[in-house]
């Protein structure tokens, strides 16, 4: 892989280590104060990427054999990113006491960008170059954070689990009982079971008697259609519970009038939800656990089967379905996909659980398999 720099830090000390760009990437740099070290630093083969460069440096860097993608104009977000968005970036421009989400928050603003052209015709070319190039960055962003996380369990579910409701508050449990075995949780980033996920995550930390002070906090309103409100009450936890454990949300602009929710520490948002979809099962080597869902929740099951069936990453990983009664008798989905593992390495993989405790149980006894093709 070629050597990244995301900062003015990272430029100088590489220029004072090894005296040269060629085959680096440089990435989201200003480096309009750095013209004469340009001029001066062999960089056949670099690729800058939105970074400032003068006219100077930028003929300099061309006629070496340099590659320059340039900023784009008029985008509410950034295409060459670094970093994965922080808690709370996406909220930019909302707050709790003027409310505003669909209209002013950063996370409102992209979503309006990218639904300006009618849904099943063409995007603009400049504006699918800036969601691929963005969606990339962001790909690249989460491989940078996940090197640091080798057990990744994503949690799936609906967006319909409402704030209070008794399984809501299981996978409240699930989060804070997976963040504190030391994995890392990852869900799709909306309302619901992602939410309570992300939210059990938060809370790990602290004293177990938090999570009913939270989810009380929340029942103020408990409908994420009502995104104000619903984000107030969410921010009155985070205003209770400051400095929570690490999760990661993986959600898409696609659902852009879902709010992001607000307990992720770090948000991997895409443009092409099935990037996100296939990538945030991908990440998931250390399990994946499916609380009640719908139609996007069975699309996930069976392209999450599909991954182990196929041993597509090299890696078999767990699967676990919360709710007995939900995966075998209302959405009988756990009998189908036993069916279809049969004699696969998967089969003795799939578990069933109605407690967090039981997930954590049934994962800790089943550690995923390596697969050689």
């Amino acid at each position: 892989m070629p050597r990244e720099i995301h900062s003015l830090a990272e430029f100088d000390t590489h220029i004072a280590t090894h005296g040269t760009l060629a085959d680096v990437v440089i990435q989201g740099v200003d480096l309009s104060e750095r013209a004469e070290v340009l001029a001066r630093t062999p960089c056949a083969g670099a690729t800058y990427l939105g970074s400032n460069l003068t006219d100077d440096a930028l003929r300099s860097v061309l006629d070496q054999g340099a590659v320059v993608f340039p900023r784009l104009p008029d985008l509410p977000f950034d295409p060459y990113r670094a970093h994965l968005y922080r808690q709370g970036e996406l909220l930019e421009g909302w707050t709790a006491e003027s409310g505003g989400f669909m209209t002013d928050a950063l996370d409102s603003r992209i979503h309006a960008w990218a639904s300006r052209h009618d849904h099943g015709r063409p995007v603009p070319v400049l504006d699918a170059l800036a969601r691929r190039l963005h969606d990339h960055a962001i790909d690249d962003a989460l491989r940078d954070h996940l090197a640091h996380h080798p057990d990744v369990v994503a949690v799936m579910g609906g967006h319909g689990l409402r704030r209070g409701d008794d399984g809501y508050r299981t996978v409240v449990e699930l989060g804070r009982l997976l963040t504190r075995a030391g994995w890392l949780v990852a869900t799709g980033g909306g309302p619901g079971a992602m939410e309570a996920a992300n939210l059990g995550a938060w809370l790990a930390p602290g004293d177990d008697r938090d999570i009913d002070i939270a989810i009380e906090l929340l029942r103020a309103e408990p409908d994420f259609t009502v995104a104000d409100r619903y984000l107030a009450a969410g921010q009155a936890v985070l205003d209770r519970f400051d400095g929570g454990s690490e999760s990661v949300a993986v959600p898409t602009w696609f659902y852009g009038h879902e709010p992001t929710n607000q307990f992720a520490s770090h948000i991997a948002k895409y443009f092409a939800n099935s990037i996100r979809e296939d990538g945030l099962l991908a990440i998931a080597t250390r399990g994946v656990v499916f609380a009640p869902g719908s139609a996007g929740t069975i699309q996930e099951v069976f392209q999450d089967a599909t991954q182990n069936h196929y041993a597509v990453f090299g890696v078999v990983s767990p699967m676990v379905f919360l709710d007995h009664s939900f995966w075998r008798e209302s959405l009988p989905a756990e009998p189908l996909l036993r069916r279809l593992a049969a004699e696969r390495t998967y089969a003795d993989l799939i578990g069933v659980a109605d407690t967090a405790a039981d997930v954590l149980e049934f994962l800790t006894a089943n550690p995923p398999i390596r697969v050689r093709h």
